[in-house]
């Protein structure tokens, strides 16, 4: 039995960053093992995008990782704090979301994060439900279990001041919501980024000063480097994998990390166990495995995860197809246009390039190719008839020429 709940613990701070409250965790743990006592976790998100790319994935992971060992999770969507706003490091205040733009993100987080999290104990909250009943009353009272000296030990508030810019009252309370969230639901653990670990922390003092028998571990992961292996992944940097991607894209995204980076990526990423992680390091480090082999293993079982077993086995096909014998893929998407379209228009409205300027950077870098031509005229106009388009490595098109 002490073997299993060992086992348990070292899977649980599996490439975490931080723990506080281990020995609670490890009682709680316990407790399922031996009596069958589930346990209460928390996890926020803020809907302020539609889509989760694999950063996000890495705390959904361990929430599924704890799952195993007795953890009911609250997967917790915060309606009500994101048409607040929280900064979370930033230097400025966020932009609040309509509560339309709010539910429709929410819809999208719904379907994508089953695909990681056992439904049987996973509940999806809506923070609105206890934060919209507070009321004034409950308001006021809230703002009375903790002091602006206290707030202004988080960092990025205490930099905001220090140079004069402003912070808003209500960001104050984000904090303080998230810390009540933690008191409504009772939580024994709340999961979150590192960069979160002031408003985490505030749960426990919220749990403290609402007098609940409890003060909640908190458990931090780290933010997953993109694919550029230094900036953590994110859209606005275009250094992500999409949850969403499609399969081609997102095997091809992950076999062009690096050699260091794919162990990272698999502690935070996959669920192969531990002592099978050890191996596969012992055995690439003796040149018993490729580290080209390993990295595959890892794109399989993410793209399988995410789409499905067949989807996995024909983007592998796809990739070696395309990149080990320098080949066209066999099935391209097709976009037509007018003759004379501008190159380009052409990319932006293919959707191969986010914007022009990207285009532009695209031609210059010499990342484009025609019918397997280099491409280096950004003012070049295709004519009518049918093209190859190529840009990098991953991104086909066959553009019609009407």
């Amino acid at each position: 039995m002490e073997d299993k709940i060992n086992n348990a613990l070292r899977e649980i701070q599996r490439g975490t960053s931080e723990i506080i409250g281990i020995d609670y965790i490890k009682d709680l743990v316990s407790n399922y093992f031996k009596l069958g006592k589930r346990f209460i976790i928390k996890a926020g998100f803020d809907p302020t995008a539609p889509d989760l790319h694999l950063g996000h994935s890495v705390l959904l992971q361990k929430l599924a990782t704890l799952q195993k060992f007795g953890g009911d999770i609250k997967f917790l969507i915060g309606d009500f704090t994101a048409t607040i706003g929280d900064p979370s490091g930033k230097s400025e205040t966020r932009k609040v979301l309509s509560r339309e733009e709010v539910l429709k993100n929410a819809k999208t987080y719904e379907e994508q994060v089953f695909k990681i999290l056992s439904k049987e104990h996973t509940e999806v909250c809506f923070n609105s439900k206890w934060l919209s009943a507070l009321g004034s009353e409950g308001m006021l009272q809230l703002t009375g279990k903790f002091s602006v000296a206290r707030m202004l030990e988080r960092d990025d508030f205490s930099k905001r001041y220090k140079e004069n810019q402003p912070i808003s009252i209500v960001e104050f309370m984000y904090p303080l919501l998230q810390g009540y969230d933690s008191v409504s639901l009772n939580c024994d653990i709340e999961c979150g980024g590192n960069d979160q670990k002031f408003n985490l922390l505030v749960g426990r003092s919220m749990q403290r000063a609402y007098g609940l028998n409890k003060e909640q571990s908190v458990l931090m992961m780290p933010l997953l480097e993109g694919l550029d292996g230094v900036n953590k992944m994110s859209k606005s940097l275009g250094n992500y994998i999409g949850i969403t991607d499609n399969p081609n894209d997102m095997y091809a995204k992950i076999l062009s990390i690096s050699d260091s980076m794919m162990w990272r990526y698999y502690e935070l990423l996959s669920s192969i166990s531990l002592d099978e992680l050890d191996k596969l390091k012992h055995d690439v480090e003796n040149n018993n495995v490729h580290p080209k082999s390993a990295k595959e293993n890892l794109a399989l079982e993410i793209v399988e995860r995410y789409h499905s077993k067949e989807s996995a086995k024909s983007a592998k096909e796809n990739f070696d197809l395309v990149f080990s014998k320098d080949c066209v893929p066999k099935d391209l998407n097709e976009f037509s246009a007018e003759s004379n379209i501008w190159i380009c228009k052409l990319l932006v409205d293919s959707k191969m390039s986010d914007s022009s300027s990207q285009a532009r950077r695209d031609i210059n870098a010499g990342a484009l190719r025609i019918d397997g031509v280099k491409i280096l005229d950004e003012n070049l106009k295709l004519k009518s008839g049918i093209y190859v388009i190529q840009i990098g490595k991953r991104k086909f098109l066959r553009a019609i020429i009407k």
